[in-house]
């Protein structure tokens, strides 16, 4: 009898085609494009091309064509900072009556665009270096099919709204879906100059272009909902503005330049891709998660890419820690896994979450997004030494660590489980959110409740934080009781989790509370926290570093040696930039400094196959092979804010740096560089009123200050 495999996680990606050819992408706010090399959209492979607003696809078709063919692609390009994609494109041979009329090479086309306010704007230029006059017919095609993000992955639905009646002008062409939620959402392309033919499908140019003279023609697509669309801008107008918005950033953060060119430039596509998932919120500023199927705000991602950035950028954290605090849960609601001071996982807007159709309109299924939240909280007051922020937010904090005691450990063991509540929500709720993500030693899957072993990490650490918080509010009684909690916590997860003949952590403890002995990155994530006693750290870190764990490029998600081992699975084998960056942060905390920059040496080496240097979310966890890059993973999120944020905390690890801001310090921990590396400049790292100008170089092994403003000094150890 044959089995029959079958996937249970219903919003599971679906892949028909594989995405290792990276696509170009612009993301601004709730609007992000991504489209092919040449500057179109086309839908093959995944079908995820389009420009996007607000999770739903605004635009699904654009395509360029010379009469009826497609131009000859000569070289296509994101600008550094993420703001402009350009492509440079040449006609073929043009026969006519059996002649070359025109000959490759004779028309430059280059075209422009960039995302800024629910717009994209795309300029294209066009240049005759022919000797005589050519006339061209040229056409821009477009579409919009409305679709939800949710539907693009694949999800199937069971009705959808109506495309309403086309309106077209002159110069202009509305498309409009009034959805079942009763809201219309429309496109608006706007054409300057007006083209000779315009329907609701195609704009078509002719026009006689002189030698040697530049023809501009310029293009706009609105989105709008219920026929309100956003405030009309100039072209040059808007882009001063998106670049004057990413300049602001970088006034505030801390910059890193080094004496390797490629290093550089993993760091600057690292800052840029930071820049460009960072959107303005009502609640401050907050890195959306990852494009395409995950550009919105998620709980967990927002915290771990807020930490990466802390020691360059703390104002994201603030941002992170405000939105998270205003969307806390404050009921029950069991169908959006929602319970007292829980704290958010997603939320998602667009038809099918108005509607329900998924429950992620507002959804809270992860268990550690609410301990990493106290953890960040903790971290963001000791980098900035902001009292006043940390009392906004302690009545959040104690309703966090309420949860945590209360409804977190389901059976009063002392551990916080995973459970779900939601009949649509997420099975596994840790950071391995996949179905099939937690099992035992024979490969069977895990029953749960369960207490994942990063999870009662991340309890351990936030309830320190939160002890530390407390006595600077003056609340000694409170400081006191949670630190004896976090300790009692600390001896008993060592008792319970730790497996001898692993030498390492174990996974999880299931519904009986047996421990899943298998070798997973999660074990690493306990040495982040600190709950791990030195010697089961130093034990678990050789264990990670393995042949069977670290690929080559870093640290894979589960261990050769076991059963499920897949190197081409979402989290039973493969690569994770952020896993490997956590692991590295709890390297430097037991003083392993020398394996942090192991860490960041094979992403280093990585970062030179992608495109642009932008690591993607994962890859697969194929051994290194001599000669080779990294086997890409198909759906990967490609920019992702957690794995673009990695660079700074693996680097971080590797000096042992941290920033305390009540102390006017900054302490270098038995600092190491990289071997690739020779010379560190860090610049503009502020705290309270003070900024710093740091210098660390290999050959006199010292850390230098180039310039001081304030009090700040550094302590090294």
């Amino acid at each position: 009898m044959n089995q029959v495999i079958r996937l249970p996680d219903e919003f599971y990606i679906l892949a028909t085609a594989s995405a290792a050819d990276e696509s170009r992408v612009l993301k601004q706010g709730d609007s992000f494009g991504i489209f092919d090399h040449y500057g179109d959209v086309l839908q093959f492979g995944l079908g995820e091309q389009g420009i996007y607003h607000e999770g739903t696809r605004f635009l699904s078709l654009l395509e360029f064509r010379i009469g009826k063919v497609r131009p000859f692609l000569l070289s296509s390009m994101i600008k550094e900072d993420n703001v402009l994609f350009t492509v440079d494109l040449t006609n073929p041979d043009v026969y006519v009556d059996g002649t070359v009329a025109l000959r490759r090479g004779d028309l430059h086309i280059l075209r422009s665009k960039f995302v800024w306010q629910a717009t994209c704007y795309e300029r294209l230029q066009i240049v005759n270096y022919s000797l005589f006059p050519v006339e061209l017919s040229f056409a821009i095609r477009f579409d919009a099919d409305f679709a939800d993000i949710f539907e693009v992955r694949g999800v199937k639905r069971e009705r959808r709204g109506a495309r309403l009646e086309d309106e077209i002008d002159v110069d202009r062409v509305t498309l409009s879906y009034l959805g079942l939620d009763e809201i219309i959402r429309q496109t608006r392309i706007e054409f300057s100059p007006a083209p000779e033919k315009l329907t609701a499908s195609e704009a078509v140019f002719q026009k006689v272009f002189a030698p040697k003279k530049h023809e501009f023609f310029f293009m706009t697509y609105s989105f709008g909902l219920n026929h309100r669309f956003p405030v009309r801008r100039p072209a040059d107008v808007a882009l001063h503005e998106a670049e004057q918005a990413l300049e602001s950033y970088k006034g505030e953060e801390c910059q890193i330049h080094t004496s390797n060119h490629e290093f550089n430039g993993w760091l600057a596509r690292s800052y840029a891709d930071i820049h460009m998932m960072i959107t303005e919120t009502e609640h401050g500023l907050y890195p959306y998660a990852g494009v395409p199927w995950f550009s919105t705000v998620f709980g967990r991602d927002g915290i771990i890419t807020a930490w990466e950035l802390l020691w360059i950028f703390p104002r994201v954290a603030k941002g992170v820690l405000q939105y998270l605090a205003a969307t806390q849960a404050t009921k029950v609601i069991f169908e959006r896994d929602a319970e007292c001071g829980k704290m958010l996982h997603e939320t998602r807007r667009g038809e099918m979450a108005g509607l329900d159709e998924i429950p992620f309109d507002r959804y809270y299924g992860s268990t550690d997004s609410t301990p990493l939240f106290i953890m960040l909280a903790g971290a963001y007051f000791a980098r900035t030494n902001d009292l006043e922020f940390m009392r906004s937010i302690w009545p959040h904090i104690q309703r966090a660590l309420q949860w945590i005691e209360v409804c977190g450990d389901l059976d009063g063991d002392g551990f916080v489980e995973t459970m779900r509540h939601s009949s649509h929500g997420l099975v596994q709720q840790g950071w391995k959110d996949s179905w099939d993500s937690v099992s035992h030693q024979d490969g069977s899957l895990a029953q749960g409740p369960l207490a994942l072993c990063e999870v009662q990490g991340y309890v351990y650490a936030a309830k320190h934080a939160a002890a530390r918080m407390a006595a600077v509010l003056g609340l000694v009684d409170e400081s006191r009781r949670l630190f004896d909690q976090a300790e009692r916590l600390r001896v008993q997860f060592n008792e319970a989790f730790w497996c001898e003949d692993l030498s390492t952590y174990a996974l999880a403890l299931d519904f009986e509370k047996r421990p899943c002995k298998v070798k997973a990155s999660n074990a690493g994530h306990c040495l982040f926290a600190g709950i791990a006693t030195h010697e089961y750290a130093s034990r678990t870190a050789r264990t990670l570093m393995s042949e069977n764990s670290f690929s080559g490029w870093g640290i894979r998600t589960l261990s050769t040696s076991e059963v499920r081992y897949n190197p081409m699975s979402y989290h039973n084998g493969s690569v994770w930039p952020h896993d490997n960056a956590v692991i590295s942060a709890g390297f430097a905390r037991y003083g392993f400094q020398d394996l942090a920059c192991k860490i960041i040496s094979g992403f280093f080496e990585a970062s030179v196959f992608f495109d642009l240097y932008r690591l993607p979310e994962l890859f697969c966890g194929f051994p290194r092979r001599e000669g080779e890059g990294p086997t890409r993973y198909p759906v990967a999120c490609a920019p992702q804010a957690w794995a673009a944020g990695s660079v700074f905390l693996m680097l971080q690890a590797c000096l042992g740096l941290a920033v305390h801001a009540t102390e006017s310090k900054v302490y270098f921990e038995t600092p190491l560089l990289p071997g690739f590396v020779e010379e560190i400049h860090i610049k503009n790292l502020k705290f309270r009123e003070s900024l710093l100008d740091v210098v660390v170089d290999r050959s006199f092994r010292g850390i230098g200050v180039e310039r001081r403003e304030g009090d700040a000094s550094i302590v090294i150890s």
